[in-house]
């Protein structure tokens, strides 16, 4: 027996385990975070004895006679001040490294209320966030410092609320003090706990699986096999994703899944999943894109090895290199990025009525969810009601299914709740990556560096399996030819099956890869010119009127001009200073249904928003809120925001390609519109009781290669320059973004979202790493090189918003910058690097820095 003081009350467990599962577990205090449960990510940090620990790798044979404390134990006059600094700094997004920050900053405040930032900077060296760039974490550590040691009030809330205000998020509060749920803090009586057993190899013929010993455990409830499945293949576009796979299937990756098994006691998991045997004959799998597409090559899908193809044609690029006075052609090289999301993903499925399933699960869209496991049960959708907990993080990588099926099958076989959650390590081995791309760009000038033409080509490793490969081809040729102002193009690209780890939907979505290219080709031009980068690229920056490389005519709120004017005197003034431009669609565009949905409800004096946009971290209940108090007038406390439910909430597609600040934030605005004109004549919100106000917005586009002079390929684009400073020694010492992303919203969310970008933009080009090799991921989650706050560089941002009557005529102005942000960052850091030491890289991570030397 062992006694555990936690939170002031001691507790008695009869067998040693560690700290984290014993407060989630057995004490129901969830705030504190599984995110990785090796002691590397910071997100289940308590104090013991004042000290910071990971709960996750101390037992509880050591902490007799000592004291634990988790968020939940924190006093409430205290916690009050950290609820407001993390919320006034713009400190939250996600929210599910917050708890562990909290813990962080008062092991630091607890003895120290006069910090330096680095004093902050290394009080939180454990604790990892991948949404924030850690510098309005600092702010607020530092602002909440202030507040203790000057026993400062807190300050009554604001009662309106306006577009291009700093504002306090509406789902702040929550995350910072732990209340809020996650997928994993669900728990339900009976609820059973499952686990997928997947495939040793890449490629591989299954000759026998034998569930017969994990079934003999008596604490096995179930094994499901492909026998079990209804539908076996499902996928977000394409459907080429198997369920499951059984005996005489060859495997497409290590990622496939032959059996779940599931009990009531998880710490038997493991144990019950590794007595499912399964004979193999092993198979050379195929790895490049380039063996993939020889012709003694194995068919990794039925339809082939080429997942898709993409074509951009504008005007003649060959004759205009011919006759241009320079041309430079190179070939590039990008990897694999891991998404690095702080939550890993998890699904709970409850049986509901007499034949349906409720699905909680961390998601981009509920339903997508919906759609996909009704599909794979041959349910009809209206039988999978989905809703959403907080989703810890996305970045494209919580587009695609993962946990859901397999939570999905077994409730529907069991008749219980089950929960699936991917361990650390296998997120990291089978969810979606960073398309790896190789390019030859060819990009020609005159003599006075204005752009003639360019002609590309992109061989993209997509994986096993379609996900969004598709449409990341399309976005990296549309916007391959980058934010100027020249029409001679000519791109081709093709997305490629293979035996590696699936490639889908990452921030930048292809645009990463392909803006790499051009904007290191753009560098080498200006040298033959005889002009500096900046001066090139500011001849060439699209203007309003302007056409865009793809052929659509640049919107009056264009402002990459003063982007580039932002970011000038920084750039001369410092000799190892980098610089990069980017632009970035909103919404989906390309012809294909973008239609965005709220839904207004009075009841019981308030009102209730309501839309299934995906809030991973990207603050939408704090847009759509601000949207609607705009054009209303109304107090911000009158207002419910709903998380997304199949049920309640309308659908507003899949949160994905910047578009729901355009999209949905319309929709938004045109309810809130209907709400102000019931409320005119002296109204109240009360007078209104029972009432509903819909609104919708569509999107019109067209499709790639539309037949006419100046095609609509996306309701708006948002852009930006970057630029990367280097000390003498190779260290990255300040990041500086001037972005035009149209009328911010939400001034502390806009910029918390580019700083976040500029530092994961940073690791993508320099710090990162993830290794697939043959077929087999090889990285952990501690090594891949995520940066921590004590080398994250200076973070500036500058927004250049558009001169009135020039804005956007949507969303009252606002465009998407969740994807822009990190962009332009890989070029600008390989730009610095080149100006340091001479030394032309052509493929990321750039080697032969002080991150990764080679």
């Amino acid at each position: 027996m062992f006694t555990v003081n936690v939170n002031g009350r001691d507790y008695e467990a009869a067998q040693d385990k560690k700290l984290l599962p014993f407060l989630r577990d057995d004490l129901g205090l969830t705030a504190a975070k599984d995110g990785c449960s090796e002691g590397a990510c910071g997100t289940c940090t308590v104090l013991v004895d004042g000290v910071m620990t990971r709960a996750c790798v101390v037992s509880l044979s050591k902490l007799e006679g000592k004291k634990v404390l988790t968020v939940e134990g924190i006093a409430p006059d205290e916690m009050v001040v950290y609820e407001h600094c993390f919320a006034e700094a713009g400190a939250v997004q996600c929210g599910f490294c917050i708890p562990g920050m909290i813990i962080s900053a008062k092991s630091l405040l607890d003895v120290n209320l006069n910090p330096t930032r680095a004093d902050v900077k290394q009080a939180i060296k454990g604790n990892l966030c991948r949404c924030t760039g850690y510098k309005k974490i600092e702010d607020a550590i530092l602002m909440a410092a202030e507040f203790f040691r000057e026993k400062k009030a807190i300050p009554a809330p604001p009662t309106s609320l306006k577009m291009d205000q700093h504002a306090q998020r509406i789902d702040a509060r929550e995350k910072v003090n732990g209340t809020g749920l996650f997928a994993d803090d669900l728990r339900f009586d009976g609820m059973l706990y499952a686990k997928a057993v997947f495939s040793k190899y890449p490629r591989a013929r299954i000759d026998r699986i034998d569930v017969s010993k994990a079934q003999a455990h008596p604490d096995c409830v179930k094994v499901l096999t492909k026998a079990d499945m209804p539908c076996n293949k499902i996928g977000h576009i394409k459907q080429d994703w198997d369920v499951m796979m059984g005996e005489g299937d060859i495997t497409r990756y290590v990622g496939n899944v032959l059996a779940v098994v599931a009990t009531d006691r998880k710490e038997k998991l493991e144990e019950i999943a590794a007595l499912v045997e399964v004979d193999y004959t092993e198979l050379t799998p195929v790895t490049t894109p380039f063996d993939a597409l020889k012709g003694d090559a194995p068919l990794i899908h039925e339809d082939g090895n080429v997942m898709s193809r993409a074509n951009l044609v504008r005007g003649n690029a060959d004759e205009a290199i011919k006759n241009s006075k320079y041309v430079v052609t190179r070939k590039y090289k990008t990897s694999w990025q891991e998404h690095g999301f702080m939550e890993p993903e998890c699904c709970v499925a409850v049986p509901e009525g007499e034949d349906g399933l409720l699905l909680y699960t961390t998601s981009q869209s509920i339903y997508d969810v919906q759609r996909e496991c009704a599909q794979d049960l041959g349910l009809p959708p209206e039988k999978v009601h989905c809703r959403a907990p907080l989703v810890g993080g996305g970045f494209g990588g919580k587009e695609d299914m993962t946990v859901q099926p397999y939570a999905a099958l077994m409730a529907w076989a069991t008749k219980r709740p089950v929960k699936v959650k991917y361990t650390r390590q296998e997120s990291l081995n089978y969810h979606v990556k960073r398309h790896p791309m190789e390019m030859e760009f060819t990009t020609a000038c005159d003599e006075n560096g204005i752009l003639t033409g360019m002609k590309g080509i992109i061989i993209a490793d997509t994986g096993a399996y379609a996900s969004l490969g598709g449409p990341v081809l399309h976005r990296a040729c549309t916007h391959a030819a980058g934010p100027y102002n020249y029409q001679n193009i000519d791109i081709f690209g093709m997305s490629v099956y293979t035996n590696n780890v699936v490639s889908g939907a990452f921030r930048g979505f292809g645009v990463t890869q392909s803006c790499f290219a051009t904007e290191m080709n753009i560098n080498l031009l200006a040298e033959m010119v005889g002009i500096d980068p900046w001066e090139f690229r500011r001849r060439n920056a699209i203007k309003p009127g302007d056409v865009l490389p793809n052929g659509q005519t640049a919107d009056p709120n264009t402002n990459m001009a003063a982007c580039l004017d932002a970011v000038k005197e920084v750039y001369y003034a410092n000799p190892y200073a980098g610089i990069a431009c980017g632009f970035k669609n909103s919404g989906t565009g390309m012809g294909k249904k973008d239609v965005g949905r709220v839904l207004l409800s009075v009841e019981r004096g308030k009102v209730h928003i309501r839309t299934s946009a995906s809030c991973m971290g990207q603050g939408i209940g704090q847009m759509v809120l601000t949207e609607i108090c705009h054009v209303t007038g109304l107090d911000p406390a009158l207002f419910v925001f709903e998380n997304a439910d199949t049920v309640r909430t309308p659908d507003s597609g899949t949160s994905t390609a910047s578009r729901q600040t355009v999209v949905t934030g319309e929709a938004a605005r045109r309810a809130g519109e209907k709400l102000a004109r019931a409320l005119e004549g002296g109204k109240t919100v009360a007078d209104l009781e029972g009432q509903e106000f819909f609104g919708e917005y569509s999107v019109q586009t067209d499709p790639l290669g539309a037949i006419k002079e100046n095609p609509i390929s996306h309701v708006s684009y948002s852009y930006g320059a970057q630029v990367i400073i280097l000390n003498e020694a190779g260290k990255i010492t300040k990041a500086i973004s001037a972005f035009d992303v149209g009328t911010p919203v939400n001034i502390q969310s806009v910029e918390g979202q580019i700083e976040g970008g500029m530092v994961m933009g940073i690791g993508y080009g320099v710090t990162e790493k993830f290794e697939c090799v043959d077929g087999q991921p090889r990285s952990r989650f501690g090594t891949i090189g995520f940066m921590r706050a004590p080398d994250a560089p200076e973070l500036e941002v500058i927004l250049c918003r558009p001169e009135k009557g020039d804005e956007l005529p949507y969303s009252l102005g606002a465009k998407g910058c969740g994807e822009l942000c990190m962009i332009p960052t890989a070029p600008a850091c390989a730009h610095a690097y080149y100006r340091l030491d001479g030394k032309f890289r052509q493929s990321l991570p750039l080697e032969g820095t002080p991150y990764r030397k080679k």
